[in-house]
């Protein structure tokens, strides 16, 4: 696989209304809306375009004189994905145009895990890609709130879940404190590569037993028998924003980067 960085597009759903913080987009981060934060992110990872897809002309005001394109997209969207898909229809984009789905709420998402996704999917043919970390401590494999994900040997993905993958059945018969050596435990990153003709697709495709299960989106494209490609991102994700609590770390974790 080539280590060139493949021309690619950054498409940010930044939806108004959030269950668990309102007006999330607007929300400031060091004087800062969150959706600048990341939009920002997106133009240091050296994306060709910045498209943020929003329901809101709030937040479409924000990005003013920011270097963005703005897409208005309906509110009803069930998804992120379902929106990028609203958007990708509206910007015409060719279907082997790489898109990548950065998340509205991920402000410290780094350049070089942006890049990265690209370039798994450049370097596989599947029609979707995403990226994973190493998972280090029994608290975090345990946790259901952590989505774990299994990937065969030439990296396309096995399977997602929030329960502990894989099982390590002789070390967690004795002990459940500690991971056992050699097993490949890892963390999945939200953070998407589509080729857009793909994006269509997927917004299509009805939901299924497993993702309402799990409760997780992505099991959507393998249940329907669509590839996933998983690469390892090559720089830590710091977490993204989803309550207040979070915007109070993120503020006092960017005060210890200056």
């Amino acid at each position: 696989m080539s280590n060139a960085v493949p021309p690619f597009i950054v498409a940010i759903p930044a939806r108004y209304g959030s269950t668990r913080l309102s007006a999330k987009p607007l929300r400031e981060i060091d004087g800062v809306p969150l959706v600048v934060r990341v939009a920002q992110r997106a133009l240091q990872a050296g994306a060709r375009q910045v498209v943020v897809a929003v329901d809101d002309q709030r937040v479409a005001d924000v990005l003013a004189g920011q270097g963005v394109d703005i897409c208005m997209t309906r509110s009803d969207h069930a998804s992120g994905s379902d929106r990028l898909a609203e958007c990708a229809a509206r910007c015409g984009w060719s279907d082997d145009s790489i898109v990548v789905n950065l998340q509205g709420d991920e402000p410290f998402a780094p350049a070089a895990g942006i890049r990265a996704v690209a370039q798994a999917l450049e370097g596989d043919d599947a029609p979707m890609a995403t990226l994973a970390t190493p998972i280090i401590d029994a608290e975090e494999l345990f946790d259901p709130n952590v989505v774990k994900l299994v990937r065969t040997v030439n990296g396309r993905a096995l399977y997602f879940s929030r329960a502990p993958l894989p099982w390590a059945r002789d070390a967690f018969a004795v002990d459940r404190q500690a991971l056992p050596s050699g097993s490949p435990f890892l963390r999945h990153i939200g953070i998407y590569a589509y080729r857009a003709g793909f994006l269509d697709r997927y917004a299509r495709l009805p939901r299924t037993p497993l993702e309402q299960t799990e409760s997780l989106e992505q099991l959507r494209v393998l249940e329907h028998g669509h590839a996933i490609a998983v690469r390892l991102t090559p720089e830590p994700f710091p977490p993204g924003i989803d309550t207040l609590a979070d915007l109070e770390r993120a503020e006092q974790w960017l005060r210890t980067q200056h």
